[in-house]
Formats: structure tokens, C-alpha cells, sequence
């Protein structure tokens, strides 16, 4: 009998209060005002953020009229920077922005049908948990809203909104057995007592989220702010940007990744509709029994319609090869820009809700790409009853 296979894999998440989601957010604030008076715009946002100030610059042809600065200060407001003391608050931040039309040259292209950049994409899907994810990163996840929810809800009344989460998961044979260590980064007020805050985080948001099942020798290690306070945190501590949390919106590092961010880029961008489409088929895939583990790569050259190439990897769980799964995935659905939009109907107002606690695993209505009507479909297209 072989031995068996034991590993750590751990992944994190960050709350919406962190800078660099905080300028996700409010990219794709901008990006939902902008679709919903013309959903054909073109839209490319960038948002830095730091002591006082936030700075949104990019690319936007419209028909729309955004007032950039409103949607700056409602996103702050609501994520619950309303406090001058925190050192970036809703009401006295300055807000500057630097926002032009998009390039022709990419323009002539897009108008065609093609893709708005070059590049590649990945898809992943994995049945190790029922949203198809990887479990580390659900759980990550999970806790950062459980954070932020604690906060909202005052039940933590000294919690702040910055916040990281990261989650050690123990796998045999590839199979995710238990989470064995928590570690979390909660911003809090002056003169929290250290071993209060620590119990706080067991209780009412380690325990509530992690299920007894993956707990089999009791709590997880959990252990809070290891420097040993968290007093000074969001744009008052860290510089934010939009698209630095890349792996954190998508699958926690256990998938590859093209390298491109989604937030504040309206669908034309292959970098979102392409990467949202491989994981609606990866996902897919894994749900009708094809592979335990599906990830897609696709790829485009900016201007062209149809994809410059297409991969299909199955890690050896494939229940019929991958060149098979490959031909199903060109000859099912339609990779061009445009298809893709049209079927995953992109052009809505839908994207700030994405830009906090990851845009895959998440059972929302507007979330098109996490639908499983496909499966039938490639079941016959495989032989797979």
C-alpha cells in the first residue's frame, strides 16, 4: 500500500476595510455608475489611497456622467472609515482624479469584436468543498467577513475595519482533512487587552466559521496580531492600490494566474470576462463528473476575436482525457469577447459586490459565472452518464 501523502497549504483572505480592497472597491463603484447609464462603456480604473487621500486615475469612454468623488466617499463611508482619527475618513479625505478616454488604438480593435488586451487567463474548480473551491481559501475567506460582520454588527465593539485572515489547511492524498492553523490581523482600538482579543477571535469568529468536522483535535491553532497590536491600520498605515490582491480574489495561490486584476475594467477587458468564463467551465467540468480538478488556461492577442489558444488540465482526476475535454470546451462555447459577455451577461452594474472576500465560491444572484447550467450539456458532449 502506498504511503500516504500529507502536506500544509495555506491561503488568505483581507477584509474590505484593507487599503488595497478598499481601492478595488471603489474602482468598481465607478465601474457600476458608469454601466449603469451606458452599459457600453469602457472603463479602466485605478485607485491609490494613503493618508488622506485618494487618487483615481485610468481610462473611460461613456456616455455616462459619474461623480467620481461621490462614489469615492460613499464606498469609504460604507466599508466604515467615518472617523477622522482613523486617518482617512468619508468626509475630509481629498479626493483628485486623473481620467481620459480610452486609446484608440485599443478602441479599433474592441469595436470589432476583439479582445481589449493581450494576455492569459485561468479558470479552476475543485470538488474538495461545495462552492468548488479550494478549501483554504473559502475558509479565509469566511473568517475576513466574519471580521467584518463582528464589526458591523458591534458585537466586537473594538474592531476596526482593516483586517487580514490566513488559513492553514492539513491535505492527505490531495484531500483537505483538517485546518490547523488561523491566523488573523484585526485592527482594533488603543488599550484592547491582548488575551480579551484572542478569546473574542475564538469564540465569535474562529468557531462559528470553521465546522466541528474539520476540527478533529479540537480549535485549530488560532493566533491574533503577532506584533502585538494593531492600533494604526488602513491608509493611514499602508498605501492601497487597486489589483494588488489578485490571488486573494481568485483561488488563494492554489491555481495559476494570468497576472491581471479585475477590478475597475468593464468586461471588454479579457483579463475579467475571460478569467470569469474559465472558471464558470472549470466549474462546470468538475460538477458533471468529468475531473475532480479542472483548470483552463485560454490566452488572446489584443484586437482578435477568438482565443489564441486554449488548455484544459485535469491532474490526473480526468475521467476522459483532456485533449477530449479541450475539443467540448472550443466546440461548446463561444471564447470571443463578445460571446463570453453575452453569455455571462457582463454588461451590469454588478461589480463592486466582487471586490471584497474573492469574486469565485460565492452563490450571489448576479454571479453568472458560478452557475452550474452547463452540466448536462457536457455530460452527453462526453459520454459521461
Amino acid at each position: 500500500m502506498a504511503e500516504t501523502r500529507r502536506y500544509l497549504l495555506t491561503s488568505e483572505s483581507v477584509t474590505e476595510g484593507h487599503p488595497d480592497k478598499l481601492c478595488d472597491q471603489i474602482s468598481d463603484a465607478i465601474l457600476d455608475d458608469a454601466l449603469e447609464q451606458d452599459p457600453t462603456s469602457r472603463v479602466a480604473i485605478e485607485t491609490l489611497v494613503t493618508t488622506g487621500t485618494c487618487l483615481v486615475a485610468g481610462e473611460m469612454t461613456t456616455e455616462a456622467w459619474v461623480d467620481v468623488e461621490h462614489e469615492v466617499r460613499e464606498v469609504v463611508r460604507g466599508i466604515g472609515y467615518t472617523r477622522a482619527k482613523y486617518g482617512f475618513d468619508c468626509d475630509t479625505i481629498g479626493v483628485l482624479t486623473a481620467i481620459h478616454a480610452q486609446s484608440p488604438d485599443i478602441s479599433q480593435g474592441v469595436d470589432v469584436g476583439g479582445a481589449g488586451d493581450q494576455g492569459m487567463m485561468f479558470g479552476y474548480a475543485t470538488d474538495e468543498t461545495p462552492e468548488y473551491m479550494p478549501l483554504p481559501i473559502m475558509v479565509a475567506h469566511k473568517l475576513a467577513r466574519k471580521l467584518a460582520e463582528v464589526r458591523k454588527t458591534d458585537e466586537i465593539s473594538y474592531l476596526r475595519p482593516d483586517g487580514k485572515t490566513q488559513v492553514t489547511v492539513e491535505y492527505e492524498d490531495d484531500r483537505p482533512v483538517a485546518v490547523r492553523r488561523v491566523l488573523l490581523a484585526a485592527q482594533h482600538r488603543p488599550g484592547v487587552d491582548d488575551e480579551q482579543m484572542l478569546s473574542d477571535m475564538i469564540e465569535r469568529v474562529v468557531l462559528p466559521v470553521i465546522p466541528n468536522g474539520l476540527m478533529p483535535n479540537g480549535t485549530p491553532e488560532v493566533m491574533v496580531n503577532r506584533t502585538g497590536k494593531f492600533e494604526v491600520g488602513g491608509p493611514q498605515a499602508d498605501t492601497g492600490l487597486t489589483g494588488r490582491k489578485i490571488i486573494v480574489d481568485t483561488y488563494g495561490g492554489l491555481a495559476r494566474h494570468g497576472g491581471g486584476c479585475f477590478s475597475g475594467k468593464d468586461p471588454t477587458k479579457v483579463d475579467r470576462s475571460g478569467s470569469y468564463m474559465m472558471r464558470y467551465i472549470a466549474k462546470n467540468i468538475v460538477a458533471a463528473g468529468l475531473a475532480q480538478r479542472c483548470e483552463l488556461q485560454v490566452s488572446y492577442a489584443i484586437g482578435d476575436p477568438e482565443p489564441f489558444s486554449v488548455a484544459v488540465f485535469g491532474f490526473g482526476t480526468e475521467k476522459v482525457p483532456e485533449s477530449r475535454i479541450a475539443e467540448i470546451v472550443l466546440d461548446k462555447f463561444d471564447l470571443s469577447p463578445g460571446g463570453m459577455i453575452e453569455f455571462l451577461d457582463l454588461r451590469r452594474p454588478i461589480y463592486k459586490q466582487t471586490a471584497a472576500y474573492g469574486h469565485f465560491g460565492r452563490e450571489e444572484p448576479d454571479f453568472t459565472w458560478e452557475k452550474l447550467d452547463s452540466v448536462a450539456m457536457l455530460k452527453e458532449a462526453a459520454g459521461v452518464g
